[in-house]
């Protein structure tokens, strides 16, 4: 089954082509592309050796299988269908994860949550979706640090940018830009009403050096303010967080977690590259302006998954209809289906 997965995606041929570039006696002159190509290598290492995994525990199920049914066996054949059925969905997994070969798939990311309107209660459903991405980075053994974050008025969050580092993170993220939407019975309204609250999420690539953004000076502008965040008595009473806009975009990035401003700049002009980076791809995507404006309207029109958790429970993605009735464990980062679901939804479009 998956075997013809490996032959159109050409998995086992672009591990050859990277243990060649390997054996290459130039390889480590360039040590940022051999990283790369490593990570890269390993990364389908790993899905050629679930497969096998897989393919050799479906083998052993199917003679188990057959012993049980000429004994007629009831609790062994049910125990082998039960286990069977779990391998086949390791086998989607697998097959998702042949899906991400997109020119940045193997980046890190940057991801951005921001409040919509309505005061805390947004703010408060920003801080549960940052709570909700970053379980799921713990669970995928990966690493994130926080960036910037504007805290809320009396809770939450007003906006956050988190770094993630790990393997494909970009790829397996990147369709989770968009609006979010939560509805809820509030625990701040004392009257127990149920409000309906929005936040997005923009997800962009972490560029390394391979890759080429002219930035010029007259088109910057660099704002220097006071932390709001983290980060100890020095960080608040220093002009040491670092705003740069770039005009002729209107894209904004910051930066606070660093004690120094000198080192929150050159995290921003990372982040500049990043975004510019993200909007070149964009203006030659023909989905790039409704893609823009869900981010930048932050309301009923543009939402790509709902969280209700009164008067029932129920988390569905609007793009391809997927459901899930535990909304806890989807805001504890159990969101794989979701994000496999939008990588099948993204190869189908693509054919």
């Amino acid at each position: 089954m998956l075997g013809g997965t490996f032959e159109k995606y050409d998995i086992r041929t672009k591990i050859k082509i990277f243990e060649k570039k390997i054996t290459d006696q130039n390889f480590w002159k360039d040590k940022l592309s051999a990283q790369k190509i490593l990570k890269e290598k390993k990364f389908f290492e790993n899905i050629v050796n679930d497969f096998n995994f897989t393919e050799n525990e479906l083998e052993n199920l199917e003679q188990l299988l057959q012993l049980a049914t000429k004994e007629n066996d009831i609790i062994v054949i049910k125990d082998c269908e039960k286990k069977t059925n779990l391998l086949l969905k390791q086998i989607k997994k697998i097959e998702v994860s042949c899906f991400l070969s997109g020119e940045n798939d193997h980046l890190d990311t940057y991801l951005e949550i921001h409040a919509g309107a309505g005061g805390t209660e947004s703010q408060d459903w920003a801080h549960m979706l940052r709570r909700m991405y970053s379980k799921w980075i713990e669970k995928k053994k990966c690493k994130f640090e926080i960036i910037s974050e504007h805290k809320g008025d009396e809770a939450g969050i007003k906006s956050s940018t988190l770094k993630i580092m790990g393997t494909y993170m970009y790829g397996w993220l990147k369709s989770e830009s968009g609006v979010h939407r939560l509805v809820r019975i509030s625990p701040f309204d004392s009257g127990a009403r149920r409000h309906t609250s929005f936040a997005s999420v923009w997800i962009y690539p972490v560029v390394d050096d391979s890759i080429k953004i002219d930035i010029q000076e007259k088109d910057i502008r660099i704002d220097t303010y006071r932390s709001s965040g983290a980060g100890g008595q020095h960080v608040n009473t220093t002009d040491s967080a670092v705003r740069i806009t770039h005009l002729p975009t209107s894209i904004v990035v910051q930066c606070q977690n660093e004690r120094s401003q000198h080192k929150n700049k050159e995290t921003c002009f990372n982040m500049l590259k990043a975004r510019l980076h993200k909007y070149e791809i964009q203006k030659k995507d023909e989905a790039s302006e409704n893609l823009a404006k869900s981010k930048t309207d932050i309301g009923w029109g543009h939402q790509i998954r709902s969280y209700v958790l009164q008067p029932y429970q129920l988390v569905k993605d609007l793009r391809n209809n997927l459901e899930n009735t535990d909304p806890e464990s989807v805001l504890d980062g159990d969101i794989d289906t979701f994000l496999e679901a939008a990588l099948y939804q993204t190869k189908e479009k693509n054919k």
